[in-house]
């Protein structure tokens, strides 16, 4: 071995080298990670969707209601529009806007069940005249079950408390159930509907389809470029050294 590769120059580069590339290899394996998480949850999400449909007027109290995300779901009854709210911040096709969330008072129950019933623009949220979307009258729901959204994100905007002399929020940056809950006379059922397209209905309010990308995103590909970058860092390294060295040697001629 070349002696001048025990210098403290030399044995903090490589020190260095070798960090950078195990932080690769860390990052490869992160990305695997996702991709298992990913397959996991599109497995759980395809075997939901797959399962029969459950009728809220048949059973509104049906046991683990909470743990059916993404189960076809029907239900059958009449919207409370007086207290309906707008969930902000939701685009379709590239427009802005956000989604109608209505409670259902479920037939033959006394409880009712929030149902998104799909997406309006902006420029008839800003407007306020909401009623043009009202389905009145007895009607029949068929979605997907979906958790209480109650855990805001990274840097989301948390929903504002109500404001001085009023008695409820007019538009949610998430379907937080438990807050609508303070609004809404029925008791809620702990999930909500998120109403799915059909050929019947071409209107507004659109309908947004409940499943997300069940593909397996870019994890793969991430994680081959991390463990590329690593190889690439762990076999021209030493190539740069013996360069390096040579040339150095050739100076000190």
């Amino acid at each position: 071995m070349d002696k001048r590769l025990l210098s403290f120059h030399w044995i903090a580069i490589t020190f260095g080298v070798v960090a950078l590339a195990a932080v690769m290899v860390c990052l490869g394996f992160w990305q695997l990670d996702r991709l298992r998480q990913r397959g996991e949850l599109n497995g759980f999400v395809r075997s939901q969707m797959a399962m029969s449909a459950v009728n809220l007027n048949l059973s509104p109290d049906l046991p683990g209601l909470d743990g059916m995300d993404y189960r076809p779901v029907m239900a059958r009854g009449e919207y409370d529009f007086a207290e309906q709210v707008v969930l902000r911040n939701k685009a379709w096709q590239g427009q802005p806007g956000g989604h109608l969330l209505t409670p259902l008072r479920i037939t033959g129950s006394q409880e009712a069940v929030i149902v998104d019933r799909g997406w309006i623009s902006l420029t008839d949220i800003v407007a306020g005249h909401l009623d043009q979307f009202d389905e009145p009258g007895v009607v029949e729901v068929k979605g997907a079950i979906r958790f209480s959204q109650e855990d805001y994100p990274a840097g989301a905007a948390v929903d504002p408390t109500v404001a001085p002399g009023g008695n409820r929020l007019m538009a949610l940056n998430l379907v937080n159930l438990a807050r609508l809950s303070q609004q809404v006379s029925k008791p809620l059922l702990p999930v909500f509907i998120q109403e799915q397209p059909s050929q019947d209905w071409t209107r507004l309010p659109y309908r947004v389809p409940a499943a997300p990308d069940l593909t397996d995103g870019p994890h793969l590909g991430y994680a081959i470029q991390w463990f590329s970058f690593a190889a690439i860092v762990l076999v021209g390294y030493p190539f740069l050294i013996k360069r390096q060295l040579a040339q150095r040697g050739l100076r000190e001629k």
